[in-house]
């Protein structure tokens, strides 16, 4: 047995118990979570991230550079803290909470902890440099008049909200964007020059450049105006915008469609009927967002002749399936504003006919 003191074990020669597993996940794995964890604490001090890559004689580029985002992701999941001397340190897990922030438009908010316990209530001031859904370390500092406990913010571990979406205003000299977004009861001030072509009420989108302090709110610039306030669709534009959504079709896809014809290939034409040159009339109803299904009913010396014209669309469910690969959440956010692009669009028109 060593007489080593547990201060004074070499963790150069430590085996990692978990060494299998992060051999398994990394093609260049480091030492796992629990070993960093485990030589701070045999350490008994906060360590630089040079010291904990000296403790692991971690020397080439792409090792420290593993390091230092596995140390980053430690922060981020509230196991460790990143201190004033940029040295990491333990986390009491008895004292500190983490969580995802719930803003409120009052001021205050509240930290839904990850570990599933009753949330704790921030008060307006320590709501000052955050903003809804971004990550925190507090502590509990109480508890409020109504039996809550209270929090107090030690760390802010992440930043999750880059981007706002709101009206622009402009007045006494400064320009503001207010946030659509409810649970963010702070305004964003814009830098001078920094509005762009945006109008007074219009509805823009603006770029934080500085996140939020305790002594002020959130600084950015305007990066795109949407349109006019209560303009037609304004109201989608902005859900969209605000929680993040894909809008926009990928290059490669359209990059992949640019090979298909205005004319219909007469491959596609094999063992059915063209019945594009009748009055055909929708059975869809008005607010359908695909008029897939029509008929047609004519006169003969026999009666009436009544042709149920139904959308085949088989021949493109290849593509199909394909495009929703690709496009996931984009390709059901466009059928649900029929905002399809004109290429798609016309490419599912061209191919509709109805099976002889």
């Amino acid at each position: 047995m060593s007489s080593k003191s547990k201060k004074d074990v070499d963790f150069n020669s430590t085996i990692d118990p978990y060494a299998q597993r992060e051999a398994e996940k990394y093609e260049n794995p480091i030492p796992s979570r629990e070993l960093i964890l485990s030589a701070l604490e045999h350490a008994g001090k906060p360590l630089s991230r040079v010291d904990i890559a000296e403790a692991f004689s971690l020397e080439n580029e792409d090792d420290l550079e593993a390091l230092r985002r596995r140390l980053r992701a430690m922060e981020r999941d509230g196991q460790l803290l990143f201190n004033r001397g940029q040295q990491y340190c333990l986390v009491n897990n008895k004292d500190l909470i983490v969580g995802r922030i719930i803003g409120h438009p009052d001021g205050f908010g509240f930290v839904r902890p990850d570990d599933g316990s009753d949330d704790l209530y921030l008060s307006p001031r320590e709501m000052n440099p955050l903003l809804h859904n971004d990550r925190a370390m507090v502590r509990v500092a109480g508890i409020d008049k109504k039996g809550r406990r209270e929090g107090a913010v030690v760390e802010i571990l992440e930043r999750n909200t880059h981007q706002i979406v709101g009206r622009l205003y402009k007045e006494d000299g400064f320009t503001y964007v207010v946030p659509d977004n409810k649970n963010i009861a702070q305004t964003l001030l814009v830098l001078k020059g920094g509005a762009g072509k945006a109008k007074q009420g219009q509805i823009v989108i603006a770029e934080i450049v500085d996140q939020p302090t305790k002594l002020r709110q959130p600084i950015g610039r305007i990066i795109e105006v949407l349109g006019d306030h209560l303009a037609p669709g304004m109201e989608i534009e902005m859900a969209i915008r605000t929680h993040e959504l894909p809008h926009l079709w990928p290059e490669e896809l359209l990059e992949e469609i640019k090979s298909l014809s205005a004319e219909v290939p007469e491959s596609a034409k094999e063992n059915r009927v063209d019945l594009r040159n009748l009055a055909l009339v929708t059975i869809d109803g008005e607010d359908a967002r695909d008029f897939d299904d029509a008929v047609y009913c004519k006169r003969t010396p026999k009666g009436w002749k009544l042709l149920v014209a139904i959308a085949d669309v088989r021949i493109m469910c290849r593509l199909i399936v394909n495009w929703i690969k690709k496009l996931k959440i984009a390709v059901l956010r466009s059928i649900f504003l029929n905002k399809s692009s004109d290429v798609a669009g016309n490419i599912i028109e061209r191919f509709m006919f109805a099976q002889s």
